[in-house]
This record gives structure tokens, C-alpha cells and sequence, in this order.
């Protein structure tokens, strides 16, 4: 079960154990956005419940990125707008069985049968309201941005601001609790994706996982993603030695390897 944290008047982030997962909500005159809807669709059933307590509105979805603990749940609340980059859906088409696959034997692995069943069931929903750079809905009195500012995380990011509320919504571009996470990232574009996260002058940023956090945060982490970009580059060109790149990094060896892998 989730829990809401009010971020601004109508701007409501949903907090998980399960992976320390954040969603999120916002609500407009004549509609709501709903950012993220969880890894299955027991997760999107409870969100849209959830949801449903806090507006009758009719809604739409946003996709900050295609992983499964973010994408994975949406058929809770088709029929329905779904906003996305359009790398999003290319990758939920390209990868969607196999991250299916992948997180329902790891679940079955944890001793989480019913979680890896509700992970195996799941039919992911493509998104139909594809954005390049940037798009902006009308939620009715309320304008939400959605913007792209290269791969980072991902090659597909979409970061959700609220100008009238001073939030973002920023996926996994921004990690609180614990270190980002590189798996399918693009190390040298990530600093300046947090670049422009930071130029939207947000008071509140909402990561994809952990906590609200403030500018400072994001400043911070944008400083430790510089010496991890700035480290693959040394790696590339001879000038570091793997081992002495794992001993400088800002985060433990394992996250620092995937970003060298990357």
C-alpha cells in the first residue's frame, strides 16, 4: 500500500515500499495527470484507487521512462491518454517481454510468487501521445510542461513540471535514499539533463524513488553524476585504470561498474 504526500496545493506524490517508488498526481480544474502507475497491475489498481480518493476528475497518464516499476501498471487506468517520449514506447515494444521476464523470476527468487505472477500477467500499454522535445497539456486552469533533455537515465526521460505549483516530477533522473542507477543509462548526458531540470527552478523535485527533495539535492547529485561522466571519459581515452575509477567514484563499485560498462 502507498501513501500521498501533499507536494503543492493539487500536486500529490504516492510513496511505496517496494522500491522506495514514487508516483504522482496532479490535479487540474476539468483533469488530473497521473505520472507513473507502478510495476503491475495489482500496483496500478491500487494507484488508481488512490486516485480516485482524491478526485473523481477524469484522468491521463505520463510515462517518465519505460521501466517496468513505472510503465508497468497503466492498464488499471485504460482507457485513457498516455503521454510519453516516443523512445518510450519503441523500448516498452523492444524490451517490454523481456523486462516481464527478467523482475518475475527475480520476484519468484525473493520468495514473491504472488508479486511475480501479478509481474508475469502484466500487458504493457504502449503510450499513444508520443512527445519528441516537450509537450504541454491544459488540465484545465492548470498547465503541465513535459520535457526532454536527453538521454540520461534513459534515452527517453520525460520530466513533468508544474509552473504554478514550482514542482517537478523528475523519474529516475534524480535518485534519493540511493545512488542513480546506470544500468541502461547514458553517463555523459545525464549532468546536463539535471542541467535543465535545474533551470526549470522547481522549489520541490520529486525523484522516481525516495523523498521530495530541494535544489540543493539535485545540485549535489548533478555534481556526483559530472565525476562519474568525467571518469567513463578517462577510462575510454587509457588515461585511468578501471580499479582507480571504482576507487574515486562517488558511489559503490557495483552502480560505478555499470556506468563504465555503459
Amino acid at each position: 500500500m502507498g501513501r500521498w504526500i501533499e507536494a503543492a496545493d493539487g500536486v500529490l506524490v504516492r510513496r511505496y515500499a517496494e522500491l522506495d517508488l514514487s508516483v504522482g498526481l496532479v490535479v487540474g480544474g476539468e483533469s488530473c495527470l497521473v505520472v507513473d502507475t507502478g510495476g503491475d497491475a495489482g500496483q496500478g489498481a491500487e494507484l488508481a484507487a488512490a486516485v480516485r480518493e482524491v478526485t473523481p476528475l477524469p484522468w491521463q497518464v505520463v510515462l517518465t521512462h519505460s521501466h517496468f516499476d513505472h510503465s508497468f501498471g497503466t492498464e488499471a487506468f485504460a482507457p485513457c491518454a498516455v503521454w510519453a517520449h516516443r523512445r518510450c514506447r519503441a523500448d516498452l515494444v523492444a524490451t517490454g517481454e523481456q523486462q516481464r521476464e527478467t523482475w518475475a523470476r527475480r520476484y519468484r527468487e525473493r520468495g514473491e510468487p504472488e508479486v511475480a505472477d501479478r509481474i508475469a500477467a502484466v500487458r504493457p500499454v504502449l503510450p499513444d501521445h508520443l512527445v519528441d522535445d516537450g509537450a504541454e497539456l491544459d488540465l484545465g486552469g492548470r498547465r503541465v510542461e513535459l520535457r526532454h533533455f536527453g538521454p540520461a537515465h534513459s534515452d527517453h526521460d520525460l520530466v513533468v513540471h508544474v509552473p504554478d505549483a514550482r514542482v517537478v516530477f523528475a523519474g529516475d533522473l534524480v535518485e534519493h535514499g540511493a545512488p542513480p542507477q546506470f544500468g541502461d543509462s547514458y553517463p555523459q548526458g545525464w549532468p546536463a539533463a539535471l542541467d535543465g531540470v535545474l533551470a526549470l527552478r522547481a522549489a520541490t523535485v520529486l525523484p522516481g524513488h525516495g523523498d521530495p527533495v530541494g535544489r540543493d539535492f539535485v545540485r549535489t547529485q548533478r555534481a556526483e553524476l559530472a565525476l562519474v561522466a568525467e571518469l567513463c571519459r578517462e577510462v575510454a581515452a587509457g588515461r585511468l585504470g578501471r580499479e582507480q575509477a571504482l576507487a574515486r567514484s562517488p558511489y559503490p563499485e557495483e552502480f560505478m561498474a555499470a556506468a563504465l560498462a555503459r
